[in-house]
């Protein structure tokens, strides 16, 4: 699983990307997926809710399917169960997306394996609001 945590793609994320599909935020304040979009945007990325009600959430229009968003998505940070984190990477791939992060304990090697081969980055079994603060850049 090291391969899908290597610090130089970390760092390239979280520093060079800007938009980020949270696939899993809804207007939920006490889920995990709400702190950490909070986390990003603070950062300066550009959050774009992914949930099948559509929530706006920090003041960002929601999309029911990764395939809705009508603009280019640089990360898919997934915050759902493993066992349906496959179709999302499928999805993510479909849009182009640049890379798919998966959170943690969202583990699919077969779904990571299938994104590399695609060409995207992927991280697995990580939080960005646990890794941005190691890098100084960040």
């Amino acid at each position: 699983m090291t391969a899908y945590a290597d610090p130089a793609v970390i760092e390239h994320l979280l520093v060079d990307s800007q938009v980020w599909a949270v696939v899993g935020l809804g207007d939920n304040p006490r889920r995990t997926a709400y702190g950490v979009a909070s986390y990003l945007q603070g950062h300066g990325k550009q959050i774009v809710p992914v949930h099948p009600r559509a929530d706006t959430v920090h003041g960002q229009g929601g999309y029911s399917r990764l395939s809705d968003i009508p603009f280019h998505v640089d990360v898919v940070d997934c915050f759902v169960n493993s066992t349906l984190v496959g179709a999302i990477v499928d999805e993510a791939i479909a849009i182009g997306a640049g890379a798919v992060w998966l959170q943690l304990d969202v583990i699919d090697e077969a779904a990571a394996e299938r994104a590399v081969a695609a060409g995207l980055h992927v991280v697995m079994d990580r939080c960005p609001a646990i890794e941005g603060p190691r890098i100084p850049a960040f």
